[in-house]
């Protein structure tokens, strides 16, 4: 766990050092609230960075009790990023899960890059969660139209049994030295501080250090997002050390319960901006 912790925070401070304007994405869930936790350490006990809250207008009424009371105690810089002219549209999950997807969060995020001119946004997507994630690295940047070019499908000759079936044009970053600036096309840098980290690391992390939960988790579900689109796939529980029992156990993938993260899906979202 230390060396897993001091890579993060490694990372972390060199956000701080490489760029100007950076800011944190939180959707309140186990791991971007670790990633805040791994920030407070970072930055001795200060969160130095806006922290934005994309709110789709669907998400469930927990999340958001739990982001006020969380931002409040934390003393965060809490931006929340709505796309209201999508909504004021009538964008919902039942005209299309991916087109509201792509309308509600990753334009809603769109427009508050803009907005605010950030040139580095720190994020926290694991290697573990899903095979288009797997290639990723710490530093990944996006282009003037925030889209993922470094990725591509493999040939016949790549493949192996087992493994994503694309992969990343981006140098390999080696001995803890990452690249961080990749030209005047470049929009903003995505950050990935728990890239390294798997879903057991972040609950035995937040078990360790005594963080806050949010009460979704011990209601079934292993991942959050909208409440249309998300439904609990886990056994009911009522305290962590019972919910890392059951994942320890269970044979389902962390993301079964959310709809829109099927391989061909999310590959097509990330390409457009998403998370």
């Amino acid at each position: 766990m230390k060396n897993l912790i001091n890579k993060s925070i490694h990372i972390l401070r060199e956000v701080k050092a490489q760029f100007k304007n950076p800011a944190v994405l939180w959707s309140t869930g186990k791991d971007s609230t670790t990633s805040l936790a791994l920030i407070k350490m970072a930055f001795y006990g200060n969160i130095p960075f806006p922290v934005i809250h994309l709110d789709t207008g669907f998400k469930h009424p927990k999340i958001y009790e739990f982001r006020d009371r969380i931002a409040n105690l934390w003393n965060l810089d809490l931006m929340i990023g709505k796309n209201t002219d999508a909504l004021n549209g009538g964008m919902s999950p039942e005209i299309s899960k991916f087109k509201c997807c792509n309308a509600l969060k990753t334009e809603a995020l769109k427009q508050l890059l803009r907005q605010h001119k950030f040139d580095a946004l720190i994020m926290s997507i694991r290697r573990d969660e899903h095979e288009i994630r797997n290639i990723e690295r710490y530093f990944s940047p996006r282009d003037k139209e925030f889209k993922w070019h470094i990725v591509r499908p493999k040939t016949e000759d790549e493949m192996k049994v087992g493994d994503t079936p694309f992969v990343s044009e981006q140098n390999v970053e080696l001995w803890d030295l990452y690249q961080t600036d990749f030209g005047s096309n470049c929009s903003h840098v995505r950050v990935h501080p728990i890239l390294h980290w798997t879903e057991l690391d972040v609950w035995n992390f937040i078990r360790k250090e005594n963080l806050p939960i949010n009460p979704l988790y011990f209601k079934g579900y292993r991942s959050l997002g909208c409440e249309p689109c998300t439904k609990p796939t886990a056994k009911v529980v009522n305290n962590i050390d019972d919910f890392i029992k059951n994942l320890e156990l269970s044979n389902k993938k962390e993301r079964d319960g959310r709809s829109q993260d099927k391989e061909d899906t999310l590959r097509k979202l990330r390409a457009m901006g998403y998370m």
